[in-house]
């Protein structure tokens, strides 16, 4: 459905004398995602996980390799291109937007000015008040707020492929469960092959495959119980002693 074959990503980086080396942040990666699964990424800091969904995305261009989506190679297509074929990207820290309503965004997302429709996206990710629409998605919002209107608008184009970048951030401890079995109904129910790069248990643990990359290669693919001895190899966290047991912030940083 998804295919990426032999992706590679190279930048240059600079020292602190001047010097300029070619770094391989992504290094000839092969993966076949399915349609209609859960994945999740993750990895330690810097390995690579956000530039592999960019690469997907088309945010970044590829040094070498292809991306091909249902049988078509993408790999030259642009971001808007990219979207109109269905696929759809949540960032991390999403972009405010001066004079511009919840409203617009979504109403723009969903190809409809439908008040109906609109209010069912938005009660879908725990937004209930009608006024909340008419809030501009400008710097007044809380990081939470913003986010969930980042996720909304991503649901609001049913997208073939949704890739998530760490959803979590800026959000309540106690709303990333409700967060993750959101994001599984709309898999469920779209049959959507979705992406999330995450270092959040609760995403790690929902996940049909997740896939640990290191040094811009995918090390492990498999379940979380699998992938278990491989991170904390990495010394990211004890989860016996840090993680197991708590029920919101699960999380092995």
């Amino acid at each position: 459905m998804l295919e990426l074959k032999n992706l590679t990503f190279t930048a240059q980086n600079t020292d602190v004398n001047g010097k300029s080396s070619i770094r391989t942040i992504i290094d000839n990666v092969s993966y076949t995602f399915e349609k209609g699964k859960f994945y999740a990424i993750t990895g330690p800091n810097g390995s690579g996980k956000t530039t592999l969904a960019k690469l997907i995305m088309g945010i970044n261009e590829a040094t070498s390799g292809s991306v091909i989506f249902e049988g078509k190679e993408i790999t030259g297509l642009s971001i808007t291109d990219r979207a109109r074929a269905g696929i759809a990207y949540s960032f991390q820290n999403p972009a405010r937007f001066k004079g511009t309503t919840c409203r617009d965004l979504l109403a723009m997302a969903a190809k409809t000015d439908d008040e109906k429709v609109i209010v069912d996206i938005i009660t879908r990710v725990g937004i209930c008040s009608l006024d909340f629409l008419d809030k501009p998605v400008d710097s007044r919002l809380s990081g939470g707020e913003i986010k969930k209107i980042e996720l909304a608008t991503t649901i609001a184009l049913n997208p073939k492929v949704a890739i998530y970048d760490e959803p979590d951030t800026g959000i309540d401890l106690w709303t990333i469960d409700p967060m993750v079995k959101l994001l599984k109904k709309e898999q469920k129910n779209h049959n959507t092959t979705t992406i999330v790069v995450s270092h959040n248990r609760a995403f790690l643990e929902a996940a049909d495959v997740l896939l640990l990359i290191k040094d811009g290669k995918i090390i492990y693919r498999g379940d979380l119980k699998g992938a278990l001895p491989l991170l904390n190899d990495f010394s990211l966290c004890s989860f016996t002693n840090v993680c197991e047991g708590e029920l919101n912030a699960r999380c092995y940083r």
